[in-house]
């Protein structure tokens, strides 16, 4: 057997374990709006819960951002300062943001419109550097739209007008993530993808837990119910931490771009597990819907 035929068997394998941990990663991540969903059954408010959330994730990133910060040199006061703005808009504005809306709109839906990022990331580089879209990418924005829309119009004939609400906030979430995407990739150059995550990430942990303690009195965690307790900590550890860990180890082993579409299993299992675990309805609407979401983002990874 040629060296040329050992080498075609054996690339499908050594992909393998890459498209494991990108799967495992995307299906974690979308079991976030499925947690904050029970929770909300317990009568608990998104500024308690996202503490709880940021409150046990904290130690996690901490140790991720010293662990990738060995032997690095010391970050300078630009690095500092870029951190917090990354943080602030990255995980704490656009986490808060997103259970904020999770309230109104069904798991579902807010799974669908974060999936809309890679658009709105091209959006922000028209309107902030100038940078054109094409027709092809124009056409699939419009595709990833109107699956949007469609659940939307759905959803606001069933649940009322607090769907509005919901949208607004979820699509600010994924507005304030994709600031941090714009603006993130010389930070990366910088410090690498591992040390950004870790320290932006803490910075938003202090902030949501300010937060809770600047707007609530402390009594109020110490009366919510144990099993919001037990859904944070499954939160912020599989829901949170692992995923990332996650999604980086499937960059290294088969690259951002098949990391990426791999990533479109997260709006499925989040639909499937809203149906499972919470009984959202799953209807013809909500699968059109779903199609055109992705078939408009794989155009646009496509046609880039």
């Amino acid at each position: 057997m040629s060296s040329r035929a050992v080498a075609a068997d054996a690339a499908p394998s050594s992909v393998l374990p890459g498209l494991a941990l990108a799967t495992a990663g995307a299906i974690a991540f979308s079991g976030k709006a499925i947690i904050v969903k029970l929770a909300y059954r317990h009568g608990v408010d998104a500024v308690t819960l996202i503490m709880f959330r940021m409150l046990f994730a904290l130690p996690l990133f901490v140790a991720l951002a010293w662990w990738a910060g060995r032997g690095k040199p010391p970050l300078a006061r630009r690095d500092w300062m870029a951190i917090a703005g990354l943080g602030f808009s990255g995980y704490y504005l656009a986490s808060f943001l997103d259970f904020a809306g999770l309230a109104y709109v069904t798991a579902s839906f807010e799974r669908l419109v974060l999936y809309l990022n890679p658009t709105i990331v091209l959006l922000l580089g028209w309107v902030l550097f100038g940078r054109r879209a094409t027709a092809r990418q124009l056409i699939a924005m419009a595709v990833s739209y109107s699956g949007v829309l469609l659940v939307f119009g759905h959803e606001l004939h069933f649940a009322g007008p607090d769907v509005v609400l919901g949208a607004a906030l979820v699509f600010g979430s994924a507005l304030s993530y994709a600031v941090y995407l714009v603006y993130s990739g010389e930070e990366v150059k910088r410090l690498g993808s591992m040390r950004l995550t870790g320290l932006a990430t803490s910075v938003a942990c202090v902030l949501c837990i300010v937060q809770f303690l600047v707007l609530r009195p402390v009594s109020v965690a110490l009366t919510v119910a144990p099993e919001v307790i037990w859904l944070s900590v499954l939160n912020a550890t599989l829901c949170t931490f692992a995923p990332v860990l996650m999604i980086m180890m499937a960059i290294e082993r088969i690259g951002s771009t098949l990391t990426a579409q791999t990533g479109m299993l997260g709006p499925m299992s989040t639909i499937l597990m809203g149906v499972w675990l919470l009984g959202e309805p799953f209807t013809v609407w909500v699968a059109a819907g779903t199609v055109l979401v992705l078939a408009g983002v794989w155009l646009l990874a496509r046609w880039r």
